[in-house]
């Protein structure tokens, strides 16, 4: 074999090991309200970068800035050989499923959406049993007898948070007045913490002593409109009771970093289902809120916990129902 046949074999050989270093090599885009938003972006860069400790692996990201971007950047990531290639959020589903389709040979994986395709993992999450052990502990720590919802923007997803809330504060209080705001219809109000503050004060005003976001970066305005009110906060997706030491009565848990360290793993296609029962959702406990939670509060909360996992306790899935019946 001559000098320069060897020479063409190595750069074949080179070109064939890059391809498969790129096509092994996972891709993140993380959607409106920035990669660093301390909620629901945020978790999902926890369970990049754990994914990325463990295996001294490198992956490629991007942050969505604007709706029109998503398509692009899903595409963008195909490309180049990214595998999986995990959108965060329902809004990219319609961009996972026309590109999955172009790129039947890569993986693909969707947050909080279902994408029926064979090279598709479609991540969901029982966020009403989460938001209703969180909705309990609003009830039991209230001394008004009124809590508060403040919702990023408003669509059956969110929706789905605040039914979940709402049937915990009334199993907790029949009596009890749940006030409920959303920030807005399009994608700002992910990133919107001055609108969240307003909120919030205009629920503290009416009463309420504890208040529940489920509003991305938007919830940030709501915990330091709790903190200045010397009021309650339960914060979201991500364990935010660091936030505001004293003023987060707990986080409600939405294990999206689990879900994206998961899959970058191991790609499953199909549906995956996470709920209590999976530790899918949950709430949390730490030094932050340990002062805040008794020993009576815990107690209720894990009992509820026990109760929905057995099927005792039947928690309303707003986005079945189209409605919140309890």
């Amino acid at each position: 074999m001559t000098f320069s046949n060897h020479l063409r074999l190595g750069v074949l050989a080179s070109a064939l090991a890059a391809s498969f270093s790129v096509a092994a090599q996972p891709a993140i885009i993380y959607d409106m309200g920035g990669k660093f938003d301390k909620s629901f972006n945020e978790a999902a860069y926890n369970g990049m970068e754990k994914w990325k400790k463990e295996t001294g692996k490198t992956y490629l990201e991007f942050e969505v800035s604007n709706e029109s971007q998503r398509e692009q950047a899903v595409r963008r990531m195909a490309e180049k050989g990214a595998s999986p290639i995990i959108a965060m959020s329902f809004s990219q589903a319609s961009a996972i499923e026309k590109v999955a389709k172009e790129f039947p040979k890569l993986q693909f994986a969707i947050i909080d959406d279902v994408v029926k395709l064979p090279n598709v993992q479609s991540f969901v999450f029982k966020e009403h049993e989460g938001s209703f052990l969180v909705g309990l502990m609003a009830a039991n720590a209230s001394k008004t007898g009124k809590v508060g919802f403040v919702g990023g923007m408003d669509i059956p997803l969110i929706r789905k948070f605040q039914c979940g809330y709402e049937q915990g504060a009334k199993f907790a209080n029949p009596k009890a007045e749940v006030f409920a705001n959303m920030t807005g219809t399009t994608g700002a109000a992910w990133n919107d913490p001055a609108r969240g503050g307003e909120l919030a004060k205009a629920q503290f005003s009416k009463g309420a002593d504890v208040v529940f976001a489920a509003a991305g970066g938007t919830g940030i305005g709501v915990y330091q409109a709790a903190k200045d009110g010397g009021k309650l906060a339960i914060g979201v997706d991500s364990n935010q009771n660091h936030l505001h030491p004293g003023t987060m009565l707990t986080s409600m848990l939405k294990r999206v970093d689990v879900a994206v360290y998961n899959v970058s793993k191991k790609f499953t296609p199909g549906v995956s289902v996470l709920g209590l029962k999976e530790d899918g959702v949950g709430y949390a406990m730490d030094a932050n809120n340990a002062k805040l939670v008794t020993a009576d509060m815990k107690k209720k909360v894990d009992a509820a916990k026990a109760d929905i996992i057995s099927g005792k306790i039947k928690v309303a899935d707003y986005m079945v129902d189209n409605a919140c019946k309890y």
